[in-house]
């Protein structure tokens, strides 16, 4: 790269509300390089300001910032900067950089009020190329900036003072930048240019001061020096100054005022002058207080103000409200550099107060406040001055090796102010020599500052190297991995180095045959290189050396490797060779072009059929370049590619080439099959494609067929469907027939033959049948053959039925004629015949109606039996007369009965003596039932009239009767019935004799008759026992065939009436006479064990619970004695419940039990249970217990253990249950989880 220049160009801004926030100006940067020597410029366009190019189309185009142009000089040349009229540009060059100043002309130059934006450039001229913008790094073009104000008039000082000359390396510059360039720091300028601008600063200073626009504060000096290094600010804002600028401002302030308020060329015509509002405006912006600063820390501060108030006028009122309708916005700017110096915007915004940042610790500033509104600026506040606190220094920067040996390393670095080095050094100097290393090692270092305020923290940990000796020279490099255009290097680091010493590594490379000797290929210090872009099957030469900050060693020693072959390029596209036949056809193909370095061993071909070439087959391998591919379908499409190999690998694939092969016709067909049965006229023939298509679809298909008898076939049908019906054929005849398919190719040969015989067919419609009635119940009908159509006729079919529509077959056989029998006698009947044969059934003829002469009625057909609840209500249906004729014998005088009947009340019918019948009416058969007669066997049958119920009596009990009916008419006596069998009920049975064979106070134990106790629920004899109750009313106790009953829950001592009746199927007998048993007397209830308690050693004393007298009779107790083993004695009787016992022995036993007695008043005494017995045991002296204590204890064990023995059975008891009911209920989880679910 060539040298470096930098150029900065100050271009034309325009107003805007923010200039003070970019101090940099517009910046050009162009490299002189060495490439085609052509620069790129940046150019930095400040926010606010606009920039004005012309393009390579001739267009012109405004960019606003902020933003960077890039623009490339094709020459080198710095680039026409075009200005307004009334301005030039003029170049400075100050330390390398050359700068471009826009400066009015005169100060008498009033400008034609056009803006830079709309006022077109000179054209360039002719021996200078045109400045064009970079065509790859140009932003695309924003939006034509319509909203800024005016034209730019004279070039007034806030353009000015946003030019920083020296900006760039005002904290770049130091000690070694005087050894680099060899030039001082100072600011060169030549003396025009500083004479420009003390004269403008001169006027703008004077007119300041003379005019009407405020006391000139904070102007700075107009030395050129202080000019360069400290941009000036002045009290002129948005064009509003004293009276002798108006020529120069009024192209702003026609910007100022906007479209609506253009004061300089509006009403008055005058251009330098504001309407009052503006000037009213702008003096009160003016009038803003010097700011009040507080909280003064190291890097920070507050500044506080006050908005700008009305002034009063001379009478002491305030002035015309002047005051806008937006709110005031205020710009906070300091200045480190004094009163006069430098100020930077630090806040811009509508509040009263701001926080000031990123101030340096220790230094004086003055700060300063200005009010806008409505693109107005007021004058600035009187500067107030502050100074920050200190603190503790920076961080220093990490220090650098300046020089270094083997031993020593000299570090330098870049310090605030004093410091303090820990470890190794501690003192004032930026520089230090760190003495008594190790050669080729590594030291980490860090620098801490330090002042009066504290310690800073440490700088970044820099790592440094000692120095070492020039290595030895390696081993020669080794192949890792070989390719066809790179190799894969590896070498090993020197064994005499140490391995805290950097070593690179240069690769040196000979190309075979090139005659340039050995190239670096490599530097670095990576122990491996891989070499690319070389040729294929190429020998190469390496060697290798190592060097570090001494020295190069000497190379390695030299080796030689090859590269791989590539792989050969794909071959040729196949060709056909020769005709294209259905089953082969003949391939070739040429080699590659490029063989890749290596001759091709083989050549393989892959074959896909189909053009979907998803599978391919390999059918070729070899050396040929030709292949013959056989055992193809034909009319199949196929693909085949060939790739070849050799050294360097397999080859791409070829292009694919394409094979047709042409179809030949279809195969044979199997013959075709018969559908279903054939018919008498038509068969229905169905087939299948054939196996072999012929590499074509099969489109169509031929079926022949040919006579019995004519050889000669016929083409019965021809299509692409796999089935036909072939029909006007002959019944029961035998035809043959063949099929052929067809594709594009032609028709195939023909199958073999199938043969088929027609079916006969049905025959003809029968003629309607003759009847003849033999009998009113038989009939005889007869029909003739129709025509058979083909085939015999095998079976008659007679339909025979009540209605037309409802026929069923009757008959079916061979007979020309069929009696009918069992018919209705005075019925209406149908009949058709039908004909059928082999071929199927013929039609019905029309159907005859037969109509059957009267008859006898026909027989009953349902008896039934009456109950005994209608055995006795249909008695009163009935007619005496009726009853009486129909029970009297045919042949006695009617009249002798009618009178008895008359006499004689209703009589009562038994079901032993009586049988009641039913039946359901017979079918007359054309003439009225006038009659009916009751057969009962040995008896004499009994007439009766056209009735359906009667009523037999007479009869023996408990017999059986065989009963047959018969109706007559007027024709005769119809057959009989089904003979009925009925049999009487027995007589009802007697009562049997009513005992009590055991009884108790609540309870009677009640026997009866000689059966057993309990007797089966199918005897036919049962028992009722009924017992009187309170309101003399018998209730029933028990109904069933049992002979025992005991009644429960009775009282003591009272008498009880009973009855009991006898009854079976003939019904219920008479109650027996009346029963009376009477309860006896209940005991007492057993007594509780009694309690013992030992006086003294011969006298005890026995006491026990007392009973409730029993219904008024009083309750006695007896108290008995046991001593040791002898029985039982009484020792006391009484009603009392306590006993003194005395005269005991003190070393026996004593048992002691109670029962109560029941003192009746006309009864004996009735004694109740004994209580449990209660033992007293004998005193002993050996006990710790007293005598008392010893006899009460030795009781309470007795008394216990009984209960507990006592106790005990019960427990086994309840605890077996509950074991078993366990267990039942696991048994039923089990069966409902595991079986049923």
């Amino acid at each position: 790269m060539g040298a470096v220049s930098e150029m900065e160009v100050l271009m034309i801004s325009v107003l805007e509300e923010n200039r003070n926030q970019s101090p940099l100006p517009g910046e050009c940067r162009f490299y002189d390089s060495d490439f085609h020597k052509s620069e790129v410029i940046l150019v930095q366009v400040n926010p606010g300001e606009a920039f004005t190019i012309r393009r390579e189309d001739g267009q012109f185009q405004c960019i606003t910032g902020p933003a960077q142009v890039p623009m490339m000089s094709p020459n080198g040349s710095v680039p026409p900067i075009y200005v307004p009229p009334g301005y030039v540009s003029q170049i400075i060059e100050e330390n390398g950089v050359r700068r471009v100043l826009v400066l009015p002309q005169q100060p008498e130059f009033h400008p034609g009020g056009h803006s830079p934006l709309h006022h077109p450039p000179p054209p360039p001229h002719a021996h200078l190329p045109a400045f064009i913008p970079h065509p790859a790094m140009m932003p695309p073009p924003p939006h034509l900036y319509t909203g800024m104000p005016g034209g730019v008039g004279d070039m007034s000082s806030q353009y000015i003072s946003q030019y920083h000359p020296a900006h760039i390396y005002s904290e770049q510059v130091s000690a070694d930048s005087h050894s680099q360039h060899g030039r001082p720091t100072f600011v060169h300028r030549d003396d025009r240019t500083c004479k420009t601008y003390e004269r403008l600063q001169k006027k703008l200073k004077d007119r300041q001061g003379g005019g009407g626009g405020g006391q000139v504060k904070d102007s700075p000096p107009s030395s050129p020096q202080k000019t360069c290094s400290s941009p000036m600010t002045v009290d002129i804002h948005n064009g509003v100054g004293g009276k002798g600028l108006e020529a120069e401002q009024g192209q702003l302030s026609h910007a100022v005022a906007g479209p609506d308020k253009q004061a300089g060329m509006g009403k008055n015509g005058e251009s330098g002058e504001l309407d009052e509002e503006a000037q009213a405006l702008q003096a009160l912006l003016s009038t803003i207080s010097k700011p009040v600063v507080s909280d003064i820390q190291a890097r920070e501060a507050v500044v506080t103000w006050s908005a700008p108030t009305k002034p009063e006028s001379e009478n002491g009122s305030v002035e015309d409200d002047c005051s806008p309708q937006e709110p005031f916005s205020y710009e906070v700017s300091i200045s480190f550099s004094g009163k006069d110096g430098k100020y930077k915007s630090m806040y811009c915004g509508e509040e009263l107060s701001a926080t000031l940042e990123d101030l340096r610790p220790a230094t004086d500033y003055h700060v300063r406040v200005q009010a806008m509104c409505n693109c107005l600026q007021g004058s600035p506040s009187e500067a107030v001055s502050f100074t920050t606190l200190t603190c503790e220094p920076d961080p220093p920067n990490p220090p650098r090796k300046a020089s270094g040996t083997k031993n020593t390393l000299v570090l330098q670095w870049k310090g605030k102010g004093t410091g303090i080095y820990e470890q190794c050094y501690y003192g004032p100097q930026k520089q230090y020599r760190v003495t008594k290393l190790s050669p080729a090692s590594r030291y980490s270092f860090r620098l801490s500052a330090k002042n009066d305020m504290g310690v800073s923290e440490f700088s970044e940990v820099v790592d440094l190297f000692t120095s070492c000796s020039v290595p030895l020279p390696p081993f020669p490099p080794e192949l890792e991995m070989a390719g066809v255009t790179w190799l894969c290097l590896k070498w090993q680091r020197p064994t005499s180095s140490p391995k805290e010493d950097d070593i690179f590594y240069i690769l040196e490379m000979e190309e075979e045959g090139s005659g340039y000797g050995f190239q670096p290929s490599y530097d670095g210090d990576e122990l491996s290189c891989t070499i690319r872009n070389l040729h294929r099957s190429t020998k190469y030469k390496f060697r290798v050396a190592a060097y570090n900050s001494e020295g190069k060693s000497n190379p390695s020693q030299v080796v030689e490797f090859i590269t791989n072959p590539d792989r050969p390029g794909s071959p040729c596209r196949p060709v056909i060779r020769g005709r294209v036949l259905p089953n082969s056809f003949k391939m070739a193909w040429e080699p590659p072009k490029d063989n890749g370095g290596a001759e091709v061993t083989k050549y393989v071909v892959e074959l896909s059929e189909g053009l979907s070439g998803l599978s391919w087959e390999l059918i070729y391998s070899g050396p040929a370049m030709e292949h013959v591919c056989e055992g193809l379908k034909p009319g199949c499409s196929y693909q085949t590619r060939v790739y070849c190999m050799s050294e360097g690998g397999q080859s791409p694939l070829s292009e694919t080439l394409q094979v047709q092969t042409p179809a030949v016709p279809p195969g044979p067909c199997q013959p075709p099959r018969l559908v279903g049965k054939p018919k008498a006229r038509e068969v229905q023939l169905r087939w299948g494609p054939p196996q072999i298509d012929g590499g074509s679809p099969v489109s169509c298909y031929c079926v022949e067929v040919s006579g019995p008898q004519s050889e000669e076939s016929r083409e019965v049908y021809q299509g692409p469907d796999l089935d036909c019906s072939v029909g006007g054929l002959l019944p029961g005849k035998t035809y043959s027939f063949r099929l052929k398919a067809a594709n594009k190719a032609g028709f195939g040969p023909l199958s073999e033959r199938f043969e088929v015989t027609t079916g006969p067919g049905a025959p003809e419609q029968c003629k309607a049948p003759s009847t003849t009635c033999k009998s009113p119940s038989c009939v005889v009908v007869s029909w003739e053959a129709p025509p058979c159509n083909g085939a015999p006729v095998t079976e008659f079919r007679l339909e025979w039925g009540a209605a037309e529509g409802s026929m069923q077959v009757c008959y079916s056989g061979p007979g020309l004629s069929h009696e009918m029998k069992g018919l209705l006698p005075a019925t209406n009947y149908f009949c058709r015949a039908q004909a059928v044969n082999v071929a199927g059934v013929g039609p019905f003829s029309e159907a005859v109606l037969c109509q059957t002469p009267c008859s006898v009625p026909a027989a009953v057909s349902n008896i039934y039996a009456l109950k005994e609840s209608e055995l006795q209500s249909n008695i009163y249906a009935l007619k005496e007369s009726e009853l009486q004729r129909y029970e009297t014998p045919v042949d006695v005088d009617e009249d002798e009965e009618d009178e008895d009947a008359v006499s004689r009340p209703p009589p009562f019918y038994s079901p032993s003596t009586c049988l009641g019948i039913c039946w359901d009416p017979p079918c007359d058969h054309g003439s009225e039932i006038t009659s009916y007669l009751i057969d009962l066997g040995e008896r004499q049958p009994i007439n009766i009239g056209p009735v359906t119920k009667h009523i037999i009596q007479h009869l023996q009990p408990d017999t059986s009767y065989r009963i047959r009916i018969q109706a007559l008419n007027s024709l005769g006596a119809g057959p009989f019935s089904h003979t009925f069998k009925l049999k009487t009920k027995p007589l009802p049975p007697q009562p049997p004799r009513l005992e009590c064979t055991a009884f108790s106070h609540q309870t009677l134990r009640l026997k009866w008759g000689d059966g057993p106790a309990k007797a089966a629920t199918s005897d036919a004899l049962q028992y009722q026992l009924q017992m009187e109750d309170k309101n003399g009313r018998f209730i029933s106790l028990y109904k069933g065939p049992c002979h025992t009953h005991k009644v429960q829950r009775l009282n003591e001592s009272t008498s009880y009436t009973f009855r009991i009746q006898a009854f079976n199927e003939a019904g219920e007998g008479p109650f027996s006479n009346v029963y009376t048993f009477t309860t006896p007397r209940s005991p007492p209830a057993p007594v509780k064990a009694p309690k013992v308690e030992r006086l003294d050693d011969n006298s005890c004393e026995v006491t026990w619970e007392a009973l409730q007298p029993m219904k008024g009779d009083p309750i006695l107790y007896t108290l008995q004695c046991m001593m040791g083993n002898s029985d039982f004695k009484q020792a006391y009787k009484g009603s009392a419940t306590s006993f003194h016992v005395q005269n005991l022995q003190p070393s026996s036993d004593y048992r002691f039990r109670v029962c109560a007695i029941r003192q009746c008043q006309d009864a004996p005494e009735l004694s109740g249970p004994y209580s449990p017995t209660v033992t007293l045991t004998p005193q002993r002296n050996d006990l710790a217990l007293s005598g008392g204590g010893a006899g009460l204890g030795s009781r309470a064990s007795t008394e216990s253990n009984r209960a507990r023995r006592s106790l005990t059975d019960e427990q086994c008891a309840f605890l077996l249950l509950m074991v078993f009911a366990v267990i039942a209920i696991l048994i039923a989880f089990v069966i409902q989880y595991f079986v049923i679910k």
